[in-house]
């Protein structure tokens, strides 16, 4: 088709209506770390939500993969330590801003990273539980880019989840219940105006099927795509080998953290079970956390935040030479595979010089024998 031939576009007022874009919604999958947001994040990838770019391999600590954006919780441990604090500060709630200016200029990373992990996807699903102790900055940065969002936030027993944590970072169960109940009271405080599930973890992996409805119920709309080839997916990943830890254990011996925790739970545990218990439980909560952080607030998160910068600079240096010794790998076979072409040619060079040798001492014999021939005629 010629210029001549093409058809012309139709004058702008002949044209019909544009179609508008579909909305974007976003899953926020909130809790506390070890409390089940793993389990959570697959089943709702399994049905329809879409993962970010870079995803957190699992380890030895959770073999079925954390299904995080590790970009974007590097992103907010940094946001963490620009307010002197860090992920497992008991007093991370209530959210600390910034100065104006810095605060807007971490919105902006945000915005540009939540971008490049999720690019126009329809229904990013976005798990790291550092996001709800930051969640007012992320909601900024989800209203900024006209994403909705629809939470999810996993409910198991804090002893259960400090068990996970002694034996992984070393944790006493004080301060674990203690960050527990500081990421489940912001997940619930910050959450009262958006559609919101609680799910138990032992009912989850208990029957799936189930705390899926009620996902669905809580949200008013339906999972994105739960065929029943999802269904077997999720079976096949929901296993009992997910239960860990037990938390079966009265929180009573544990001081004033574990009346904390209790409080928490105990609503935490009312709610996800489909009760209506009344928030003022966790506000009551909340007010002892604080009075508590003005006693003793000084004595814990200047030493957590200090210790986080620690574990990042050992981070980066571990990566430094990482890079260091692939780079050391990658100049040796470098020079192996220089050594084998200089000695490959020079075998060659040995082998065509040593035919030449012996090409003209053929060549030699055979004058040497004709000047033997003509001399003997002689």
């Amino acid at each position: 088709m010629n210029a001549k031939t093409a058809p012309k576009t139709a004058p702008k007022a002949a044209r019909g209506p544009k179609a508008a874009a579909a909305p974007r919604t976003a899953y926020l999958v909130l809790g506390m770390h070890r409390s089940g947001t793993s389990a959570v994040t697959q089943l709702l990838a399994l049905a329809g939500a879409d993962l970010p770019t870079n995803v957190m391999p699992g380890d030895e600590h959770n073999a079925k993969g954390y299904f995080e954006p590790w970009k974007i919780a590097r992103f907010n441990d940094e946001r963490l330590r620009a307010a002197g604090s860090a992920w497992d500060d008991p007093f991370a709630f209530p959210f600390k801003a910034l100065a104006p200016e810095a605060e807007a200029d971490w919105r902006d990373k945000a915005a540009a990273l939540f971008g490049e992990e999720y690019g126009t996807a329809a229904w990013p699903l976005m798990k790291d539980p550092r996001a709800t102790v930051l969640l007012p900055m992320w909601r900024a940065v989800l209203e900024r880019l006209e994403v909705g969002a629809r939470c999810v936030i996993p409910v198991r027993h804090p002893l259960a989840v400090a068990g996970s944590l002694r034996r992984r970072d070393g944790f006493t169960d004080e301060k674990s219940v203690l960050v527990w109940s500081a990421y489940m009271l912001a997940a619930e405080a910050y959450t009262r105006d958006l559609p919101r599930a609680f799910v138990g973890y032992d009912a989850l992996l208990a029957d799936w099927r189930a705390e899926a409805g009620r996902i669905e119920a809580a949200h008013g709309a339906a999972l994105p795509k739960l065929t029943a080839a999802a269904g077997r997916e999720i079976d096949r990943f929901l296993t009992a080998d997910l239960r860990h830890n037990a938390g079966d254990h009265s929180l009573a011996g544990l001081g004033w953290a574990g009346e904390i925790a209790a409080a928490v739970f105990d609503w935490f545990a009312a709610r996800a079970a489909g009760g209506t218990p009344d928030a003022g439980a966790l506000d009551d909560a909340a007010a002892e956390l604080a009075r508590r952080q003005v006693e003793i607030g000084a004595l814990v998160s200047a030493p957590t935040h200090d210790l986080a910068v620690a574990r990042e600079e050992l981070f980066e240096a571990r990566e430094k030479l990482a890079a260091a010794e692939a780079l050391e790998a990658e100049l040796r076979a470098e020079m192996d595979r220089q050594r084998e072409v200089l000695e490959t040619g020079w075998r060659q060079d040995v082998r065509r010089l040593e035919k030449i040798a012996a090409d003209q001492a053929y060549v030699l014999g055979e004058v040497n024998a004709q000047l033997d021939a003509a001399l003997s005629d002689d």
